[in-house]
């Protein structure tokens, strides 16, 4: 596994690498052809504005300095008359910014007129020729060249100016009679060059953004290709992709090599199957991100807490497989793995714990299938969820977990459409007085084929599932419908509803609870919420807002099942608890069992001292209950008491009760107060 991880991480540096090189192959021309673009654009603009200033000079000397002269050579003088003349045009052209300054020179380069912009004026001493560079060879040759205007002839430089020398003709033939120097503004010039250049940068900026959007693209091409020939590695060296442990193939082979280790020689081996317990849920809360994250953990955890030759794999989901060669107690082994998996841990930055189920199934000489024994250890851990007892060993009674349950589970959406399901209602009475004061909402699911089935049969497997949360709605607009209409016939009662992990935690459970209170026309308070600690512990915070809003609406929240979960008492004592039901683990046989006695007055004094009331449930025999009225229990629950019955007999046996109670001269029910919280301690 160290050298698949090595081998992902040099694949990973030699994909950086390669984009790495492939922009620098694609930049580095880019850059060159920008860099050569920009030179020849700026060089093209020069040479064209060069060209228009030859243009303008040439058309100067032949419309307006050309027939101001007499033909004469400049040589010998200039009239007055042409001065003066020469000195209009010139103001002209300076004066409209189209010519800084202008001169005439004779025919041996001597500078016979001048007029210059920076001064306004002729100048009073000719400046000097604009040099070699610019003076006309033939009378063809209009030379130009960028400069710097000099201020005034103190050497001082001036604006930036365009030299033209223009060779001056005149006179009738035309003859060459001298040179025009003309000097034009640079500026616009200037401007169209810096307005292509602009352009141009423009441009490439536009091609280097495309560029970098082409190697994004190619860098997440070629990403889910690595990850795509990663997980294809993992799929063929069978690895999972998340974790880094075996998957199922690869599993199977191990499965297969324990079969084989034990054949023939006195050798002991376990497949187990753990599951994660209400992981779904979580999951579904948290994000998948911090699902990922606790799967990482908890692989962590097992592949620490084993020994070689043994081996942890994820099989898939929440679902871990394990082999075990050779242990001398598999009951104690596999507990002190799921020790270290239900141990708390950040996730996400916020303390979780998760509780897992585990199924395991010895290999023996002569065994089956490692296909057999795989869905063995499958058929015991989903026995150990059901019966809420961690771990769980094969045996063949159990096999109701297995395809049938499955198949059950798909018929259960069609169940609640079709009006299958049905509530049966457990009475709760006073241990004191034995008055009816509360019943509990158990559904049953009328089968067509497999008759009255009890929520065992496909509760468990709901709960793994997004049936669980209908379900749970179903449950809660049924019984307070039923508490209606008991209601109306003069027999109002609480009743307790069980509600999922999942439902504790919704933002909108409260809503739903309200509305559904709203069309019963019930009052808050003949409701009871009943969650289990395993539900609290999948969103702490989530779970406390919840219940503090039920409680604000004036709904009971109770605790079920208490003593099984690991909900810390510090953690208890701030939620809006009203009520605590002693798990029946701690109540059946308690009256000959002192542990469970003392476990049973420790809850009860701990709810007493909350100021909370506490249920007993799991009364089996007259002797439980005596035993529950001499702790001081409040209310007891349990198939001594009452057998869960639908909705018309509980009817009857409310009348029943209630004329009993009348003949005998006892308190009627209804004269009971109820819990309020952390009131004041109440008891029945």
């Amino acid at each position: 596994m160290a050298r698949s991880t090595d081998r992902r991480r040099r694949r990973a540096d030699s994909t950086a690498r390669s984009l790495l090189t492939y922009g620098l192959v694609i930049l580095v021309p880019v850059v060159l052809l920008g860099a050569g673009l920009v030179w020849n654009l700026q060089a093209t603009a020069k040479s064209r504005g060069l060209a228009q200033a030859r243009s303008a000079a040439l058309l100067l000397a032949q419309t307006a300095v050309a027939p101001q002269l007499d033909g004469r050579g400049l040589s010998a003088g200039m009239s007055s008359q042409e001065r003066g003349a020469m000195a209009r045009v010139a103001a002209d052209a300076v004066a409209d910014g189209r010519v800084l300054r202008l001169q005439l020179r004779d025919e041996r380069g001597a500078v016979a007129f001048s007029y210059d912009r920076s001064s306004g004026r002729r100048t009073a001493k000719p400046p000097a020729s604009p040099g070699g560079d610019v003076t006309a060879r033939s009378d063809d040759d209009v030379a130009a060249v960028l400069t710097h205007l000099d201020a005034g002839g103190t050497g001082t430089a001036g604006p930036a100016a365009v030299a033209v020398s223009v060779p001056l003709t005149a006179g009738s033939p035309a003859q060459r009679i001298g040179t025009l120097d003309v000097y034009l503004p640079y500026a616009p010039y200037a401007a169209d060059v810096a307005a292509i250049r602009r352009a141009l940068y423009r441009d490439l900026a536009l091609w280097l953004l495309a560029v970098l959007v082409c190697l994004g693209v190619a860098a997440v091409v070629l990403e889910r290709r690595r990850r795509t020939e990663a997980s294809t590695e993992n799929a063929l060296v069978g690895l999972d992709a998340l974790t880094g442990l075996p998957n199922r193939a690869l599993f199977m082979r191990h499965v297969e090599e324990a079969v084989t280790w034990v054949i023939g020689i006195e050798r002991t081996a376990i497949v187990a199957v753990m599951d994660l317990d209400n992981f779904k849920n979580l999951n579904d809360t948290l994000g998948h991100a911090s699902g990922d994250e606790l799967l990482g953990i908890v692989a962590r955890r097992l592949t620490a807490g084993i020994k070689r030759p043994d081996v942890v794999s994820r099989l898939g989901g929440d679902e871990f497989g394990l082999v075990l060669r050779g242990p001398q107690d598999p009951h104690a082994a596999l507990t002190r793995l799921a020790a270290m998996v239900s141990a708390e841990a950040e996730v996400g930055g916020r303390p979780l714990s998760v509780a897992p189920s585990v199924g395991y199934v010895q290999v023996s000489d002569g065994q089956v299938s490692a296909q057999t024994l795989m869905q063995q250890a499958e058929v015991a851990m989903y026995a150990a969820k059901s019966d809420h007892t961690v771990i769980a060993e094969y045996a063949a009674e159990m096999e109701r977990f297995g395809a049938a349950d499955m198949e059950l589970i798909t018929e259960l959406p069609h169940a609640l459409s079709s009006g299958q399901l049905a509530l049966h209602y457990q009475p709760q009475i006073a241990a004191r007085s034995g008055a009816i004061i509360a019943v509990e909402a158990l559904v049953r699911w009328n089968h067509p084929v497999h008759g009255l089935l009890p929520p065992g049969r496909f509760l468990p497997m709901a709960e793994q599932t997004d049936l669980i949360e209908r379900l749970t709605a179903w449950v809660l607009e049924r019984a307070l419908k039923d508490m209606s209409r008991l209601s109306a016939h003069g027999t109002p009662i609480r009743v307790c509803v069980n509600v999922s992990a999942r439902s504790v935690v919704r933002t909108d459970f409260v809503q739903q609870v309200t509305d559904a209170l709203r069309r019963a026309d019930l009052p808050a308070s003949q409701l009871v919420i009943e969650v289990t600690e395993t539900a609290l512990l999948t969103n702490p915070e989530r779970a406390r807002s919840v219940l503090e809003q039920l409680a604000q609406a004036g709904v009971h929240v109770s605790i079920d099942d208490f003593g099984q979960g690991q909900t810390s008492l510090g953690y208890l004592a701030n939620l809006p608890i009203a009520e605590l039901k002693i798990d029946r683990a701690f109540v059946t046989g308690m009256a000959t069992d002192q542990v469970r006695k003392a476990i049973a007055r420790t809850v009860i004094d701990l709810g007493h001292n909350l100021s909370m009331r506490v249920v007993a449930e799991g009364v089996e025999t007259a002797a439980d209950l005596d035993a529950v009225r001499d702790l001081g229990c409040d209310l007891a629950q349990g198939y001594h008491i009452a057998h869960p019955m639908a909705l018309g007999a509980l009817a009857e046996h409310l009348s029943a009760h209630r004329s009993q109670e009348l003949s005998g001269g006892q308190a009627a029910a209804a004269t009971v107060p109820p819990a309020t919280g952390r009131r004041a301690p109440e008891r029945w």
